[in-house]
């Protein structure tokens, strides 16, 4: 199994269990969320509705949560929105941390498509929801998510070159 490490702060932030598609000149990797529940599950069989719960609530239980499971999984920490010119500050913070710990030509290749990445989150700014690794450090990779055109499950996208590829 490989597990994805923010290259800034060390959080597990992605694994091989979840599928990635490059985009952005493969600055950007894209993975599809989905929303599941957590909790104990009730399972009807029908058999004997007075017993089983079939009252007012409808079976449904209090304790169950609905979650997404990359949020769940790496306990990422969601952030308060950023407006146009914190995310620009944030994004030239990560620039300038991430830089020198880059291979040249790693380098050569961020620094080529980290603009049209950035215009590209941009484009999403007021769509999108912002988490960091559960350690919550303040000089870290961003993840961020949004829902694209009629999904009922998130989307997120992670700064390739900012991970750090790990063999458990």
């Amino acid at each position: 199994m490989l597990v994805y490490q923010d290259l800034l702060s060390g959080d597990e932030l992605l694994s091989d269990s979840f599928p990635y598609k490059e985009i952005e000149n493969g600055v950007l990797w894209e993975v599809e969320g989905k929303w599941t529940v957590q909790g104990s599950v009730d399972v009807n069989i029908g058999a004997n509705p007075s017993v089983e719960g079939d009252g007012e609530d409808g079976g449904v239980d209090d304790q169950a949560v609905r979650v997404v499971d990359i949020v769940d999984t790496f306990r990422l920490q969601e952030q308060p929105p950023f407006d146009k010119k914190a995310f620009i500050a944030a994004i030239k913070k990560f620039i300038k941390n991430l830089t020198p710990k880059l291979k040249e030509e790693e380098l050569a290749a961020f620094k080529k498509g980290v603009e049209g990445a950035t215009k590209f989150l941009l484009s999403k700014l007021t769509d999108l929801q912002f988490f960091v690794g559960e350690g919550m450090h303040d000089d870290c990779s961003l993840v961020f998510a949004y829902y694209k055109e009629g999904a009922t499950n998130p989307t997120f996208l992670y700064f390739a070159h900012g991970l750090k590829e790990v063999k458990c």
